[in-house]
């Protein structure tokens, strides 16, 4: 249901910001990525059902992670506001948002979303697809910042932002 509501953000969110004359960028990869958490939870409830997976001796300790995981997750969208979307989109000349969890990181709803795709697995010993697929949202994550950051650099004072912090640490 989560994911759901986020979609509905999202678009909701991507046509504002294209509206206020931003563009895509890495569409190229985006169904992939949808694919990849589409079959992450397909993944994880065969695992469970038919491999008769049992919750896991460690299930109130990863809920509490879990619980403390989507605060973070509520913190990336209440920063971004309307700049936050699943999808890469960039307006041009904006500020990049240091506030909330970017005060501290650059990409904390990828770790959210990483730590999500160990957790829930590990909650239910479906460890297949705690392995799989965490390795398989790094590879994804490993074309997907790069492209973020590049169009970020070149659109927005992200560059600027991010040479600012390392100047003051």
């Amino acid at each position: 249901m989560q994911r759901i509501l986020e979609v509905f953000i999202a678009k909701r969110n991507e046509k504002w910001m294209l509206a206020q004359g931003a563009y895509e960028v890495g569409a190229s990869h985006y169904s992939y990525m949808i694919a990849l958490h589409v079959s992450f939870f397909i993944s994880l409830i065969v695992e469970v059902i038919f491999f008769q997976q049992s919750i896991s001796p460690l299930f109130p300790l990863f809920f509490l992670i879990f619980l403390f995981v989507q605060i973070i997750r509520f913190w990336c969208l209440q920063a971004l506001g309307p700049y936050w979307n699943t999808k890469i989109i960039i307006l041009p000349n904006a500020n990049v948002v240091k506030k909330g969890p970017y005060l501290f990181f650059r990409h904390p709803n990828y770790v959210v979303v990483c730590i999500e795709i160990a957790l829930l697995p590990l909650m239910f010993q479906a460890y297949f697809t705690a392995l799989v697929f965490t390795l398989l949202n790094l590879a994804m994550l490993s074309v997907r910042i790069p492209a973020e950051e590049e169009a970020l650099i070149h659109a927005t004072n992200y560059d600027e932002q991010f040479k600012k912090k390392i100047s003051a640490s």
